[in-house]
């Protein structure tokens, strides 16, 4: 997996800190995660159960609302409503960014937020709840005997999760006015419900109302002894498998590669962390770019040189392969190494004579073909040859045209 750092403006205009979990291969759907309640997008349940879904093929863009983590803006000012407009406003990121998120996943009370969110992102073909209240006024149980003094003052510092809250009075306004329940009968998207019957936060028959009110295609799945935060790793290693077992028949693995089908080239992204470090987008394929750190990197991913070197090399294995398959040899694995280094142009022996009179320096990639033992020279030779036929060698050997526009040019 690989874990990017990223950042988009909220609804509010916060700017908003986020992380895309992504999966080594292809991706096979985006998916956005609610954190619960004061929470933050890196609690341990969050990250454990984002990773375990990019290991799956599945992306999650995870993020801290506004005014908590390291998101900017004011915790006071915040509310649930602006909860849900945040997360239209991730669901606008990824989609202009990266992929509209089929998959909405929230915890606690993110999983109220995502239940009424999902009607103002149309992509979202499937929603999860874990541990979500049926109402969102049910968060200010938590604030025990500061409730009173809310109503009454306007405001009150509250403790949750052993930290200091200031919650505004405009927040009870908020949750006691937004109806959840009616946003899950007109859901028209499949929904699956984690919930745990020994939950001491949010009881279990917050669960059975939500899948009451919930049309079909609906499915609760039991935590059995897990606590609302899932803090045993198993509990979050068992909701993001069966979460991605439970998407395919909602979700198809093709959707994000019909998204990208058309789309052309390669797209490489400066992602704002380090000095050199970028995102390598080939389709559904998702790779870093960066340099080692004796040139100022982070060593995060090859460097662009290294790139030009893993194409020569990877072109030549499949070409070698393709030769030997068609001959009917069986000469596999093969291992191709490639050094690159500048030269005087003086000293490259395959370079023209008017090349070597201009001076200067050139590219040299060094290929060093390793075939299995008992390969006999004839064979052997036969491939050496046939090396230089792989395109990616013709193409660096000879002249390229390079062109260059603004994005949005003719």
């Amino acid at each position: 997996m690989e874990s990017l750092r990223l950042e988009f403006p909220g609804a509010s205009g916060a700017t908003l800190a986020a992380r895309l979990d992504l999966p080594l291969g292809p991706v096979n759907a985006y998916a956005l995660f609610a954190h619960c309640f004061t929470c933050s997008k890196d609690l341990n349940a969050t990250r454990r159960i984002s990773a375990d879904l990019a290991a799956r093929g599945i992306a999650v863009l995870r993020f801290d609302f506004t005014g908590l983590g390291m998101s900017g803006g004011e915790f006071a000012s915040t509310n649930f409503s602006s909860n849900v407009a945040d997360l239209v406003s991730a669901a606008d990121f990824l989609r202009e960014h990266y992929a509209a998120p089929s998959i909405l996943i929230g915890h606690s009370l993110g999983g109220a937020a995502v239940l009424v969110a999902a009607s103002g992102i149309p992509e979202a073909r499937a929603v999860v709840t874990i541990g979500a209240p049926a109402d969102a006024a049910h968060v200010t149980h938590s604030f025990g005997a500061d409730l009173e003094k809310i109503e009454t003052q306007g405001s009150a510092e509250v403790t949750l999760g052993g930290r200091r809250f200031t919650i505004q009075k405009q927040f009870l306004d908020d949750v006691s006015a937004s109806s959840v329940e009616s946003h899950v009968k007109a859901l028209k998207k499949p929904l699956l419900i984690f919930h745990s019957p020994v939950d001491q936060t949010v009881g279990i028959e917050n669960a059975g109302n939500i899948f009451t009110a919930a049309r079909h295609p609906k499915s609760f799945v039991s935590l059995d002894t897990a606590d609302h935060l899932l803090t045993r790793a198993e509990d979050a290693e068992f909701v993001a498998s069966t979460i991605a077992a439970w998407v395919q028949r909602y979700v198809p693995q093709s959707d994000v590669a019909a998204e990208t089908a058309d789309e052309m080239g390669i797209t490489v992204t400066d992602t704002g962390v380090g000095k050199f470090q970028n995102l390598v987008q080939s389709g559904r394929h998702h790779m870093f770019a960066d340099e080692p750190k004796s040139y100022g990197g982070d060593d995060t991913g090859p460097s662009p040189y290294d790139y030009v070197a893993i194409g020569l090399a990877a072109c030549t294995s499949m070409t070698l392969k393709m030769y030997a398959d068609r001959k009917g040899w069986d000469i596999s694995p093969v291992s191709v190494t490639v050094d690159h280094a500048k030269i005087h142009a003086a000293d490259c022996e395959t370079c023209s004579d008017e090349r070597k009179g201009e001076g200067g320096k050139v590219d040299r990639f060094h290929r060093t073909i390793k075939l299995k033992p008992g390969i006999d020279g004839e064979m052997a030779g036969a491939l050496l040859k046939i090396a230089d036929k792989c395109p990616v060698h013709r193409t660096l050997h000879a002249s390229s045209d390079i062109t260059t526009s603004l994005a949005g040019e003719d």
